[in-house]
């Protein structure tokens, strides 16, 4: 009894040796690669590629750390403080709007309702004047007023804008793409302002401003296969652009600027701002193996058919617009209807510009001035030592 007990105790250990062994011989059956038909024992780990983590939230672009429209924000903050340095209320008026400030302080209500500069010291800095840059080419200034602020509310309120629509922007295209639009739509919509307002002065950021909205506009129309709700996003938007250039009739807003940067900016979308084909990146970016639709570009026909044609369209408008400006036409001699998209008359306001604006000619003792608007002229003595007699003789004139 005791040795067949024993007996079977030591088959017993020996099932458990030869199960221990059996367990360093596990066989492992993994899914073959291609031309990969081997066998691994335990102990030795199959070379796998490694594979990217996929899901439905993947983006294949890159983001993009937005610093270029943070540093267009302090520019105009800058540009605007220093401006008000210049413009130094208690030194060339006799009352100022919060005089505790010193030569920060603010023109009056009645001269400046934005809490400002004065109108001269906005033309000293570089504001939009027509008359400067066709008779003494200053066409620098179509991009200097692009920086320059009428008051702390006009400053607010652009800068706002352009952080909630540029910020974004930046971070889908890049600095590069961005950077380009912003500018060249503020310079489309200084040409034409220019061409349909005339006299006085014109400063504000709002056609470059407008010219983003355009591109997100163009960007859609553009990229139109990559939208989920296209519709809603189209219409949404339509909706954003005709009630912000509907505010542009009002009096004292230059609406032509908004259009010009609008238009400027919705042909510079499609040339700026077009991707490639959802399948195309699907294709490219797709894991190993995975057999997607083949796809024979990365662009689809009419993306490029638009590219070429908005470009085409920009360059021929630019040349035009600036050698007529250049040449002094006015654009509302060939457009009776026209002043009407950036003023409509009503009961409550009036459209007819109140600036003053008189050309100066010197011969000898003897100021030649003549008015812009009506073209009429008089004479007026030096001699006669009374500086502010110019001004009031440029006000009968024109009046």
């Amino acid at each position: 009894m005791i040795k067949e007990e024993k007996k079977k105790k030591g088959e017993i250990f020996m099932e458990r040796d030869q199960s221990a062994a059996a367990s360093n011989l596990e066989i492992k059956v993994v899914r073959p690669r291609r031309n990969d038909n081997l066998v691994h024992p335990a102990g030795q780990a199959p070379r796998t590629t490694r594979r990217r983590s996929y899901s439905s939230n993947y983006n294949p672009f890159k983001r993009w750390v937005s610093w270029l429209v943070p540093s267009f924000v302090v520019a105009n903050i800058v540009v605007f403080v220093v401006t008000m340095f210049v413009n130094d209320c208690p030194k060339n008026s006799a009352s100022c709007i919060a005089r505790f400030l010193g030569r920060l302080s603010f023109q009056p209500l009645k001269e400046n309702p934005l809490l400002g500069p004065s109108s001269a010291t906005l033309e000293k800095m570089g504001a939009l004047d027509v008359q400067r840059m066709v008779h003494k080419h200053q066409a620098w200034r179509m991009i200097s007023c692009m920086w320059l602020h009428a008051g702390v509310f006009h400053l607010l309120a652009n800068m706002l804008s352009l952080v909630f629509i540029g910020i974004r922007l930046e971070q889908e295209f890049g600095f590069v793409r961005i950077g380009l639009l912003y500018v060249l739509s503020g310079f489309g919509g200084s040409l034409l302002s220019s061409l349909f307002i005339q006299y006085g002065i014109s400063v504000g950021a709002s056609g470059a401003l407008f010219g983003l909205l355009g591109s997100m506009l163009s960007e859609i129309i553009a990229n139109w296969t990559m939208y989920e709700n296209k519709l809603a996003a189209l219409l949404t938007l339509i909706v954003i652009v005709i009630v912000n250039l509907a505010v542009g009739i009002l009096p004292h807003v230059d609406n032509f600027a908004h259009i010009g940067g609008f238009l400027s900016g919705f042909l510079l979308g499609f040339v700026f701002l077009i991707r490639p084909q959802f399948k195309w990146l699907t294709q490219r970016n797709a894991p190993p193996g995975h057999v997607s639709t083949p796809v024979k570009s990365k662009h689809k026909t009419y993306q490029y058919v638009l590219w070429v044609l908005a470009l085409i369209i920009l360059i021929v408008g630019f040349t035009i617009g600036m050698v007529t400006l250049l040449r002094g036409v006015n654009l509302n001699d060939y457009c009776s209807w026209c002043h009407y998209l950036s003023c409509v008359p009503t009961s409550k306001w009036s459209c007819k510009s109140q600036q003053i604006y008189c050309l100066s000619s010197q011969l000898g003792n003897q100021l030649n001035l003549t008015c812009v608007s009506n073209g009429r002229n008089g004479t007026y003595s030096l001699l006669d030592g009374n500086p502010t007699r110019a001004q009031q003789l440029c006000a009968e004139l024109c009046s």
